[in-house]
């Protein structure tokens, strides 16, 4: 059973800045931030951190991308590319071996199944480059006001376990990002490369 949530933007609690600066770009990357929702990421690194990059904006949700494709179209941003795409099945508009940087963010946590699991984590493998990022961001699997059930989120010891298992190494964590809660910070950001 995947938990969905539709239309839900971490932009009121989560901090733009805070989760951009963790993916240390140059300023020419290729970046895909998949489950994009209202594409307040996106549009923070198109503005302040990708003058030279190219963004795939990439949500099942239509209406997020139809909001997306609007907003490039009357703001004339061409280095943005909404892309209306289900992680599960593929992207297929995109090359094997084409992205730099990719974020998931509060997204990883609707893949309880295991063999959809396998499926995304495959496909992010498909299109990172050899030296691209997967970066993972996610809730702690603790009880806290926002997000998801606990029962359903994932540690990032589970999360390193299952993306080893498919050729990837982490390269980068940091447990303490996020909203302030009474226990530290809500999230924790973990990245990948492959072996």
């Amino acid at each position: 059973m995947e938990h969905k949530h539709h239309g839900k933007s971490s932009a009121t609690f989560l901090n733009s800045d805070e989760i951009i600066k963790e993916l240390n770009f140059k300023g020419n990357e290729t970046f895909m931030d998949v489950g994009c929702g209202d594409g307040y990421i996106s549009l923070k690194a198109i503005d302040e951190y990708l003058p030279e990059g190219t963004v795939y904006a990439v949500d099942i949700y239509d209406k997020a991308i139809e909001d997306l494709k609007e907003y490039k179209s009357e703001k004339n941003i061409e280095n943005l590319i909404p892309i209306e795409a289900d992680i599960t099945k593929g992207i297929s508009l995109i090359d094997d071996d084409s992205i730099d940087v990719i974020l998931m963010l509060n997204v990883f946590h609707g893949f309880k199944e295991s063999e959809i699991r396998a499926d995304v984590i495959e496909e992010l493998k498909r299109l990172i480059k050899n030296d691209g990022k997967i970066a993972i961001m996610e809730f702690k699997p603790i009880e806290m006001q926002k997000g998801p059930p606990v029962d359903i989120r994932v540690s990032h010891f589970e999360l390193e376990e299952l993306f080893v298992k498919h050729g990837l190494k982490k390269v980068y964590l940091n447990v303490d990002i996020g909203e302030k809660i009474p226990e530290g910070k809500s999230h924790y950001i973990i990245i990948f490369q492959k072996e």
